[in-house]
Formats: C-alpha cells, sequence, structure tokens
C-alpha cells in the first residue's frame, strides 16, 4: 500500500483513478488508511462478490476465497483493460502499471 501511496502522483498523472480493494473489514481499511496516511480509497470486499465476480480467489494459509494479489486497469465504460496476478510475496510493478495505463 505504502508503494501506491508513493506512486499515486504518478499514477494520477497518467489518467488512473486509484482505488485498493481487500476482503478485510471497513473498520481496518480506516486503521490501514490512517496508519499508512493512504491518499485512496479502500474498498472492502467483505461479502467476496467482487473476488468472485473477477475469478480471483485462492485458499491461502487455510482460508477460503482470498484474494489474489492482482491488479486491473478499468477504463471509463468498465472494460477491463489491464489485468495482472502476482504470487503472493510478490511487489506489483508499479511502472509496468503506468506504462499499460498510458498505452490506453
Amino acid at each position: 500500500m505504502g508503494l501506491l501511496r508513493d506512486r499515486s502522483g504518478d499514477l494520477r498523472a497518467a489518467g488512473v483513478e486509484l482505488y485498493a480493494i481487500s476482503r478485510d473489514s471497513p473498520w481496518t481499511h480506516i486503521a490501514w488508511q490512517q496508519a499508512l496516511d493512504l491518499d485512496f480509497a479502500l474498498l472492502s470486499d467483505w461479502n467476496c462478490e467482487a473476488v468472485r465476480a473477477f475469478d480471483n480467489a485462492q485458499t491461502f494459509r487455510g482460508f477460503e476465497d482470498v484474494a489474489l494479489r492482482s491488479a486491473f486497469l478499468i477504463d471509463r465504460d468498465g472494460v477491463v483493460r489491464f489485468a495482472r496476478e502476482y504470487a503472493n510475496d510478490e511487489v506489483p510493478d508499479v511502472d509496468e502499471l503506468l506504462d499499460a495505463a498510458r498505452a490506453l
């Protein structure tokens, strides 16, 4: 999250409206936003609707329907233009996201 925060200006300059989503509760997200001084919205997928809609679930440490670490670029019409999954221990490549956003 800190990496996205640190590069949010670059992403916005490329036309990206930045959101992060996880299965954590809205209350947990408030704590994360405050602790990490995030300047973008954290969306809660508490009921697993987004994970299932994007077919993006895994079993992780015994928990079902845990979201795969992923990045999506979705255009204004709601069409996914870029999608990338990352290993649980992999950090997303923000430069790759920027290149993909600039190519849209």
